[in-house]
């Protein structure tokens, strides 16, 4: 009774003890929204070294006879002093293998089982917007394969090459480069190219098609192929996130199949990943820039809809303002025994997570 008649007497003593003195007396303190914010926040296990100018897009090699050994790659836009960076799993930068000075790189993707001289080798594919050109390294080593660059867009500078994605057919194994730039038309903004063998132990790529819509409101830097399914995805930047056929020979292959994430995002659409959970379900990942958040939807769409694609769950990062963005399953390391999920960030780092902490974020 006394501790009850003490009450009465405080909560009558300012307003800002009015709402405590509402809540029941076990209930704990309000949080703020901050505080929640913070609390969800995904946060990395590693933050790289530094690049030199703008860390932007980065991709991750899986060394199959041992996975601790594997590579992070990741593009620092510098015009002049550029480069594609190589990083071990602990963030350091592999300074033997990263290659610069570059010509303001700008995003890297990776394919296995590529034909060259007899063997089937893994490469890196980097777009170089300063020499309008494809740059390809035979990895692990990054040796460059690419005869000095495949020209894009037929050198037309006011396309100058942003976004890549490398496709493998699983029907005859051909690999193809598909690439989006920094302008472009309203239908067939995006070029895909074939990569062969050109005899003299360097790579060379051949147009195949011009496909995909655009709204022309920003530009389309992020695109993301999934293999299993072939599936070619990319962000139409604060529009949403296109879908397409992968094959260039499907007979669908010119028809979109889907405009989803349309709504949801602060501004732009960004990076691009796909996380398998089986050979047909798993994750999509989109970075919603501005938002310093990932955007997740589900890979084999909705029961019923293959292509319809919605938000399942939105979480914040640490990152900052990510542009580039690449996910696997692959277990690598104690660190990363579920995969991991590498993000760009402005501060000129890349942020890796285990996937365990972005698991724990999605719907059951």
């Amino acid at each position: 009774m006394h501790s009850v008649i003490r009450l009465a007497v405080h909560c009558t003593t300012g307003a800002a003890l009015l709402a405590a003195c509402s809540r029941p007396a076990d209930a704990p303190p309000a949080e703020s929204t901050a505080a929640r914010a913070a609390a969800d926040t995904l946060r990395p296990v590693v933050v790289t070294q530094s690049v030199l100018n703008d860390s932007d897009d980065p991709a991750i090699w899986v060394d199959t006879l041992d996975p601790s050994r594997s590579l992070i790659l990741g593009t620092d836009k510098g015009d002049s002093t550029g480069g594609v960076y190589v990083f071990t799993l602990e963030g350091r930068i592999d300074s033997a293998r990263t290659r610069r000075p570059m010509k303001r790189p700008n995003n890297v993707d990776i394919v296995r089982g590529v034909r060259l001289g007899g063997a089937l080798v893994d490469i890196a594919v980097a777009t170089e917007r300063g020499s309008m050109s494809l740059r390809i390294f035979r990895l692990p080593g990054m040796t460059p394969i690419d005869g000095g660059g495949i020209p894009v867009f037929d050198g037309d500078a006011a396309r100058a090459p942003m976004g890549i994605a490398l496709y493998r057919r699983p029907a005859d194994g051909e690999v193809f480069a598909i690439v989006g730039g920094k302008g472009g038309p309203v239908e067939g903004y995006l070029w895909q190219y074939r990569l062969r063998d050109a005899g003299n132990g360097t790579l060379r790529g051949e147009k195949v098609r011009a496909f995909g819509r655009y709204s022309g409101k920003k530009e389309i830097e992020a695109i993301a192929v999934d293999q299993a399914l072939g599936f070619v995805y990319y962000s139409d930047e604060t529009v949403g996130i296109r879908k397409y056929h992968a094959d260039p020979d499907h007979p669908q292959a010119a028809t979109e199949l889907a405009l989803f994430g349309t709504s949801g995002f602060v501004s732009d659409h960004e990076g691009l990943g796909i996380y398998p959970t089986s050979d047909s379900t798993g994750y999509l990942l989109a970075s919603d820039q501005q938002g310093q958040r990932l955007q997740v939807f589900r890979r084999e769409g909705a029961p019923g809809a293959p292509h319809t694609h919605d938000v399942i769950a939105t979480i914040p990062v640490a990152a900052l303002e990510t542009d580039g963005l690449d996910v696997t399953a692959s277990p690598l390391s104690p660190a990363f025994p579920e995969g991991l999920l590498v993000m760009m960030s402005t501060d000129k780092t890349f942020h890796f997570y285990d996937w365990r902490d972005v698991r724990k974020r999605l719907p059951r």
